[in-house]
């Protein structure tokens, strides 16, 4: 007899293990960025999180630096209503992916419970990019003597906080923010800390040949 902890014989523990295979599925690069509000969401966060960075003169200096904030400060009051708006759209999206996860049933009341950890890690993520953004805008406006170009610290950021151990690709402007989501929203679901990550692209940021890029 179910005590209502488990359905259709998944624990919620175990279902929630089972979500990042479901990310493997052909819908993997396509789901999120096939949805235009969750898109406009997302875009909309992002750039009002960087833009909030460059318009102040603090910066982090230093990978140090910045490990030390994010383990410190997780602040993200400013752009509170972006974050809200994304997960209100990212649940009925994540409902429609499992859906075709055909393998595997997840209930719909277990989708929406991760709303509160899946905002808790979009949260983390929006503070761990403003504190890549801001090492990416000093190291650019220390090697330049210049304020730092507001799309090139998008886009560095962005492929250094997604693929750190490869050298960022600025040639094509568009920001692979589908492929941000869908680490938050897995991350967040399976309640896994991405500091981890954010810690190795802040030392790739601080290591980046900045001359191919700012041509210098």
């Amino acid at each position: 007899m179910s005590n209502g902890s488990e359905t259709n014989g998944h624990s919620p523990s175990s279902v929630l293990r089972r979500i990042p295979e479901a990310a493997k599925l052909p819908l993997r690069h396509g789901i999120f960025d096939t949805t235009p509000q969750l898109v406009d969401a997302m875009s909309s966060l992002y750039e009002d999180v960087i833009d909030r960075v460059l318009t102040t003169s603090d910066r982090v200096t230093s990978a140090a630096e910045g490990k030390r904030l994010l383990a410190a400060d997780d602040s993200t009051e400013a752009v509170a209503d972006h974050v809200q708006r994304v997960v209100v759209l990212t649940i009925p999206v994540l409902r429609t992916f499992v859906r075709g996860a055909r393998f595997m049933r997840i209930p719909w009341v277990l989708v929406a419970t991760t709303a509160f950890s899946i905002g808790s890690a979009i949260r983390s993520g929006v503070r761990e990019a403003q504190v890549i953004g801001s090492l990416v805008a000093y190291r650019l406006e220390q090697a330049t003597g210049l304020p730092a170009d507001r799309a090139l610290v998008k886009k560095l950021t962005l492929e250094l906080y997604l693929e750190p151990r490869r050298a960022p690709d600025a040639s094509d402007p568009a920001l692979p923010l589908g492929q941000l989501l869908r680490r938050w929203l897995i991350k967040g679901a399976i309640g896994r800390d991405t500091r981890k990550a954010a810690s190795k692209a802040l030392d790739a940021a601080e290591r980046l040949d900045l001359r191919p890029y700012a041509g210098l």
